[in-house]
């Protein structure tokens, strides 16, 4: 390759990011003056004495349920266990009440992901009046079964399993989960520990056997547990022996095998940590061998990488709790917080990563907007989008989402395929749209029905138009649309009552083949 040429491609890696550098730029005015000195806490806040943990079990005896179910679901689940709950509250007996750490200790409690009603509050109690950390919380059913089957366009997917969330009452994850779609078959194997070593340690590992190849990663450290955490340390790896594949306009266009073997270090720490805002310094390395060649090639390619990255997170807290959003009875943290990811990279040349996230809210709504970009010398890979949410009416939540991705020089099987990420079309099939380009608008309108239908499920309607595609460079915008209803469902006693959808409607635009009108049950889209 020429100067001139690789200084062609080079230009282009740079620009193809500027959509998330124009974000930035709108983030980081108001960001800064949030993220600078902390404001001075008033001397005489009162102490926090003790804490109190009560956790109760999945049905309690105002429930609505049948008697014979509460008893079976009650008898068969472990109850988290106190320790659990008192290793994620972020204040301690002896620490001075802070407001913002009291609404953080909920939101992990929260994300712990073994909850269905999380409150933590403050009391008065014994004598003299003292001051007492409450915990009160209610578990949910943590057994997940995952049994699903879809047919749309003519391509069938398929799978069963489970997942236990909360396992011998300890917050810990394990999941077995068989599948199947046009593609491969596979068998996943999952396991995380939130509290692996002391209370914070996090433990992730994931084993995937494929009908094609197979796939490893773990990973092992202290993250950013708070807004407030003075440092980080994570070591992560994976390995990698597989098939991939390549689509365009819904043909297969090549087949590679993939070889990876990666392990890295991160860290980080922050300057001037507190409760409300954030700013680190982070730095990783990563030793990584990654070949693709076509099957049965001798001897396979042996390529070696170092890459070394660092860089600054600018960021404040802003959560809205909401429910009726993406599942169903239960309050959920969205996040709004506005902020900023910006990292150099250095890895045969000099990179970039960005992330850049903003808001709004109001009265029964907010508005987001959220871009990523990455790249090097030739290869680059953007993509923002926007949300609004309002729940202004009651018993309606209306999305209207929009989104778009650019990718220059992607690795094999790494093109955009909106379809494995349930961001596209929802009555399209598997590699109707694939490409370096993508879109996806949705305007949806989830209508709540029953809240509490026996104690046990919660239904809505949702009627929705969605329109979007991928394609690639050197070709037209290949997009397909759908309009219909989709019949929302989902359990109110489960951990995190994630909701299906049974939807059906008419199809539209480049991508449709087959008939008309498409129906497909799927797990919901979540924003």
């Amino acid at each position: 390759m020429t100067a001139g040429g690789r200084a062609g491609r080079a230009g282009r890696a740079r620009g193809a990011g500027w959509p998330v550098l124009l974000l930035m730029g709108a983030v980081l005015a108001p960001l800064a003056a949030q993220t600078g000195r902390p404001a001075k806490r008033p001397p005489d806040r009162p102490t926090i004495d003790t804490i109190i943990i009560v956790n109760r079990n999945i049905f309690d005896t105002a429930d609505a349920a049948p008697d014979w179910v509460a008893n079976l679901a009650n008898g068969l689940h472990v109850r988290t266990r106190p320790w659990v709950i008192r290793r994620r509250l972020l204040l301690n007996p002896g620490d001075s009440f802070d407001s913002a750490r009291v609404e953080e200790s909920e939101r992990m409690l929260r994300t712990l992901g073994v909850f269905r009603f999380v409150r933590v509050d403050t009391i008065r109690s014994g004598p003299g009046d003292k001051l007492a950390l409450r915990a009160v919380t209610s578990d949910g059913w943590s057994t997940e079964p995952r049994a699903s089957y879809s047919s749309v366009g003519g391509d069938e997917t398929w799978q069963f399993g489970f997942i236990e969330r909360n396992f011998l009452g300890t917050a810990t994850e394990v999941g077995l989960v068989y599948g199947k779609n046009p593609d491969r078959r596979r068998l996943d194997l999952g396991f995380i520990d939130p509290h692996f070593f002391g209370r914070r340690t996090l433990l992730q590992t994931q084993y995937s056997h494929l009908s094609d190849g197979q796939l490893g990663e773990w990973l092992l450290g202290l993250p950013f547990h708070e807004t407030a955490a003075p440092h980080s340390v994570i070591t992560y790896g994976q390995v990698a022996d597989e098939r991939v594949l390549s689509y365009r306009d819904d043909s297969l266009i090549l087949t590679q095998w993939h070889r990876l073997l990666r392990v890295g270090l991160t860290g980080g720490v922050a300057l001037q940590p507190n409760s409300h805002s954030y700013r680190r310094l982070w730095g990783s390395w990563e030793w990584r061998r990654e070949d693709f060649a076509d099957t049965g090639t001798t001897p396979f390619p042996h390529s070696v990488f170092t890459t070394v990255r660092a860089g600054i997170d600018l960021g404040s807290v802003r959560f809205r709790v909401l429910e009726h959003f993406n599942s169903y009875a239960r309050r959920e943290d969205v996040d709004l917080s506005p902020g900023i990811r910006l990292a150099a990279v250095i890895e045969s040349g000099v990179g970039y990563e960005a992330h850049a996230q903003g808001s709004t809210v109001w009265t029964g709504g907010f508005a987001m907007v959220q871009g990523d970009a990455n790249g090097g010398l030739d290869s680059t890979r953007t993509r923002a989008g926007v949300t609004v949410v309002s729940q202004n009416i009651d018993g309606h939540t209306l999305i209207l989402h929009a989104e778009g991705g650019l990718l220059t020089n992607p690795k094999p099987g790494r093109e955009f395929d909106p379809w494995l990420e349930q961001r596209s079309p929802r009555l399209f099939g598997i590699h109707n749209f694939t490409g370096t380009r993508m879109t996806w608008f949705v305007l949806e309108d989830r209508i709540l029905v029953a809240d509490n239908v026996l104690g046990l499920w919660a239904v809505g309607l949702a009627p929705f138009v969605d329109y979007g595609g991928a394609w690639y460079s050197d070709e037209s915008p290949r997009q397909g649309g759908n309009a219909g209803m989709s019949l929302r469902f989902g359990p109110t006693r489960a951990v995190r009552g994630e909701a299906a959808e049974l939807a059906f409607g008419y199809r539209f635009g480049q991508g449709v083949k087959g008939k008309s009108w498409g129906i497909t049950l799927r797990k919901g889209v979540s924003f």
